[in-house]
Parts: structure tokens; C-alpha cells; sequence
């Protein structure tokens, strides 16, 4: 079932977002200090493109361990990210989710461009893993 959510969610506009995700990555590539950004960006943007069966967690909550992105200078680098493109990659899942709840069939795929928006705001610090493997990670936690 998720093949085929993913592959209809492609087709229906996850394409779309991807490459504004990917857009922003070679913005961010383009000026050396932005690499980290345009690194983000493009594990979204891959997550953007196939979203069902994925998740996107905090590092820290996957390995147990700080690193630079869930450290304060990641909160740092999220608000500089926010201010820059976040707000427009939201703006444009939301503009998106709604013209997926306009429909019944749509409303998983506008969930996820919500899941996708709240993302968009902070992406500094989170990796993309499946759900099996995140809820693992956030049992073993516990």
C-alpha cells in the first residue's frame, strides 16, 4: 500500500516539492556556509518525493547521541533556515495540502504535506528514516 501511495503522491504533486526542496539545496550549495542547509535540503527533498513509510526524527533521538544539528548551534542554524526558505517551503506544502483536502482520496496526501510544512520549518538536526525504525528508536529510549 505505500508503493502505491508514494507513487500516486509523486505523481500528484510530491515531484513538485521535492525539486523546490532540491532548489533550495543548490541555493544553499552555491554559498559555502550553506552547505549544511543544502544538505537538509536534499534529505527532504528525497523524503518530499516518497513520504509513505518514512519518518523524519531528530538525530539525537535516533542515535542517543548530540551532534552539531541537535546541538544549539543547530537551533541557530533552524532559525536562519526558517527565516530564509523554511517559511517558504511550508508556505508551499500548505498551499499544497489544501488543494489535497479539497477532495476525499486527498486527505492522506494533505496530512502529509502538513507533516511535510512542520518539517520545512526546522529540518536542521532531523534525518528520514522508516517507521519501524523510529519507533524502535523511540522504544529503546524509553
Amino acid at each position: 500500500m505505500r508503493t502505491i501511495a508514494n507513487i500516486i503522491w509523486f505523481l500528484c504533486g510530491g515531484v513538485v516539492m521535492g525539486l523546490m526542496w532540491w532548489f533550495f539545496g543548490l541555493l544553499a550549495f552555491v554559498t559555502l556556509i550553506g552547505i549544511p542547509w543544502g544538505r537538509a535540503c536534499f534529505v527532504m527533498g528525497n523524503f518530499s518525493f516518497f513520504p509513505f513509510g518514512k519518518e523524519a526524527i531528530s538525530r539525537s533521538e535516533l542515535s542517543g547521541e548530540m551532534d552539531i544539528g541537535t546541538s544549539p548551534f543547530g537551533f541557530i542554524g533552524n532559525v536562519i533556515w526558517f527565516l530564509l526558505a523554511g517559511i517558504w517551503l511550508a508556505i508551499g506544502h500548505i498551499v499544497s495540502a489544501v488543494a489535497c483536502f479539497v477532495t476525499i482520496i486527498g486527505i492522506p496526501f494533505a496530512l502529509q504535506h502538513l507533516k511535510l510544512a512542520g518539517i520545512s520549518l526546522a529540518p536542521i538536526g532531523k534525518t528520514v528514516v522508516s517507521k519501524e525504525e523510529a519507533a524502535v528508536a523511540r522504544y529503546s529510549r524509553r
